[in-house]
């Protein structure tokens, strides 16, 4: 079942059950990814699963940001509201990597390029990001990348 499939049986459940914060987190998720199709011109074939999961960690991350910037304000009902959808959108998304495993991952990957150097950064993280299947953190990636390189 693919992750378009998995939500959209997730949001008939959570209809049936009454889940309201599910519900219209699910729906949400619906509205971004059939966007990202009509945006792309692919509203039959679809976007590819990886495209998914990637508009997935966007949208994670935009929970995590709006829940720290009501935290800051002192809105701690509107945090948990965050967090709590923010928690159901990593549901659809794999098991991210720890920074050992990304740090093994990017070495094998210098070890394959021809003259790793700053130049080819964007290029190395690219390939990460590709064979992590979107499972490494974006910063955390760019940051060894980045360490690795400047050694």
């Amino acid at each position: 079942m693919t992750l378009k499939e998995q939500i959209d049986k997730d949001l008939k459940t959570a209809l049936l059950g009454g889940n309201k914060t599910t519900v219209d987190t699910l729906r949400g998720l619906k509205s971004v990814i059939l966007y990202d199709e009509l945006a792309k011109g692919q509203r039959t074939e679809g976007i590819s699963e990886n495209e998914i999961i990637s508009l997935l960690q966007k949208e994670a991350k935009k929970r995590q940001e709006s829940a720290d910037l009501y935290k800051s304000g002192g809105n701690e009902e509107r945090a948990k509201q965050e967090l709590s959808e923010k928690s159901i959108i990593e549901n659809y998304l794999p098991k991210s990597l720890s920074e050992e495993e990304i740090r093994s991952l990017v070495d094998s990957i210098l070890g394959e390029v021809d003259e790793p150097n700053m130049g080819k950064m964007g290029q190395i993280i690219a390939l990460a990001k590709e064979r992590s299947g979107g499972s490494a953190d974006g910063a955390t990636l760019a940051g060894i990348v980045k360490d690795r390189l400047s050694q």
